[in-house]
């Protein structure tokens, strides 16, 4: 005798391993710590700043040229 399988369950179980799989690829891909993500922010608004304060023609329209 064969065992029955209830197609709509077999298929939820497929999908919801295709959705963990996929899941676990982005997380490969984009998953980054929090901190990690703060301090590359923090670093790239510093070196903004840096060279904008290094620049000799100010492109502020409140200073005075």
């Amino acid at each position: 005798m064969t065992n029955v399988v209830n197609l709509r369950m077999a298929r939820k179980r497929r999908d919801r391993a295709l959705k963990e799989q996929a899941a676990s690829e982005n997380r490969a891909l984009h998953g980054r710590p929090k901190a990690e993500r703060q301090r590359d922010r923090i670093e790239a608004e510093r070196a903004a700043d840096f060279i904008d304060g290094h620049r000799r023609d100010r492109t502020d329209p409140q200073q005075p040229r």
